[in-house]
C-alpha cells in the first residue's frame, strides 16, 4: 500500500475496536483510541481496525467483509500466526512486536537460573540435597530469534558476561552477540552451549526447528528454554531427550497444544518445567499493548510511520 492510497486525515480518525468479546482489552483499546485523538466508528465507516481479542481470530472474516474502508489493522499479539490465513497485501498490518520483550526476557533470565543453578531439584526436595549447580556468569547461550525479546535479553545478560550466539534469518551482526548465524546453521550453533533459548516467530520454516537432530547436537548439560511458540518443538523428541538425560532439562512457557493435556508425558519428567504461558501475563501485557495502540493510532492519524509492521511475506 502506498502513501497516496491512504485516506485523508479526517477519515483516518474513524477507528473501530472489535470484537467486544474480551471486555477488559476492548475497553482499554477504546480508551487508547480516544486518548490518541481518534473517533470510535462502526466497521462500516472505519478506516482502521483495532483487534481486541488476543485469543480468537475467527470473527475477522465476517467483520472485515463489512469494512470496505479499513486500510490498517492493529493486532494485539507479537506473534501473528493466529492471523496468518488472513494476512494480505490490501491492508497495513501492525502487531505487538517488541511490546512484550522486557517481561519475557526477565522470564528467560529466571529460567536460566532455575536450570543452571539446579533450583528445579531443590524446590520440591524435603531433605538436604547434594550441592550442585553451575554459573550463569560467563555461560554460552544460543538464542534462536533476533527480535525484541533477544534485544532485551542481551541487555539483561550484560552483568553476567554471557557469550551469546544469535540464530536468525539474516547473518548480519546482532548487537551484543559474539556471533550471528542463519537458521540453516542452527544445529551447529547449539553444540556445547549451556542453554538454547527460543524466541522466534512460528512459521512453516521454524515449525519443529527443535527436532531430534538439534536435540542430539545439544550438550548433556544444556537447557532448552521456549518462550516463543509450542510448535517450535517436537515434543516427542524432547520427551525422549529429557527421559534419556541427553540434555539437562527444559523450561517450557509455551506448548503445543496449549494448554498442554494432563496426560502429556512431559508433566511426569522431573527435568521438564512447564509454566502456563506466564512470560507475559494479561496483567503485565495489557498496559504495554495499550500504549502501543495509543501510539499507533496517533501515528495513523498524523500520517507517521507505524510501529510493529508485519512482514506479510514472511508471516511475522
Amino acid at each position: 500500500m502506498h502513501k497516496e492510497d491512504l485516506p485523508n486525515v479526517n477519515n483516518r480518525k474513524n477507528i473501530a475496536v472489535v470484537p467486544a468479546s474480551n471486555t477488559g482489552m476492548h475497553n482499554a483499546f477504546v480508551q487508547a483510541v480516544q486518548d490518541a485523538g481518534g473517533e470510535l466508528a462502526p466497521v462500516e465507516t472505519a478506516t482502521a481496525l483495532i483487534w481486541a481479542d488476543a485469543q480468537d481470530s475467527s470473527p475477522y472474516p465476517e467483520i472485515i467483509a463489512k469494512a470496505p474502508h479499513v486500510q490498517w489493522v492493529q493486532l494485539p499479539y507479537a506473534g501473528v500466526e493466529n492471523f496468518s490465513e488472513y494476512l494480505d497485501n490490501n491492508h497495513i498490518w501492525t502487531c505487538g512486536k517488541g511490546v512484550y520483550a522486557d517481561p519475557v526476557a526477565e522470564y528467560i533470565v529466571g529460567a536460566l537460573l532455575l536450570g543452571l543453578r539446579d533450583f528445579y531439584k531443590f524446590v520440591p526436595a524435603n531433605s538436604w540435597q547434594t550441592r550442585t549447580g553451575r554459573n550463569l556468569l560467563g555461560a554460552d547461550i544460543t538464542v534462536l530469534g533476533g527480535g525484541g525479546i533477544t534485544e532485551s535479553l542481551l541487555r539483561l545478560l550484560q552483568p553476567w558476561k554471557c557469550k551469546v550466539t544469535v540464530v536468525r534469518r539474516s547473518a548480519a551482526s546482532f548487537s551484543g552477540a559474539i556471533r550471528t548465524v542463519t537458521l540453516s546453521s542452527a544445529v551447529d550453533a547449539v553444540v556445547e552451549t549451556d542453554a538454547v533459548v527460543l524466541s522466534l516467530a512460528l512459521t512453516n520454516e521454524t515449525r519443529h526447528v527443535v527436532d531430534e537432530k538439534l536435540l542430539d547436537a545439544m550438550s548433556t548439560n544444556a537447557w532448552l528454554i521456549n518462550v516463543a511458540r509450542g510448535g517450535h518443538v517436537d515434543h516427542k523428541a524432547l520427551a525422549d531427550a529429557l527421559r534419556s538425560d541427553s540434555i539437562a532439562g527444559a523450561v517450557l512457557d509455551v506448548t503445543d497444544p496449549e494448554p498442554l493435556p494432563d496426560d502429556s508425558e512431559l508433566w511426569s519428567l522431573p527435568n521438564c518445567i512447564i509454566t502456563p504461558h506466564t512470560g507475559n501475563t494479561a496483567e503485565m501485557g495489557l498496559p504495554l499493548i495499550t500504549r502501543r495502540v495509543k501510539e499507533n493510532v496517533s501515528r495513523w492519524i498524523n500520517g507517521k510511520p507505524m510501529l510493529g509492521l508485519v512482514d506479510v511475506l514472511h508471516g511475522y
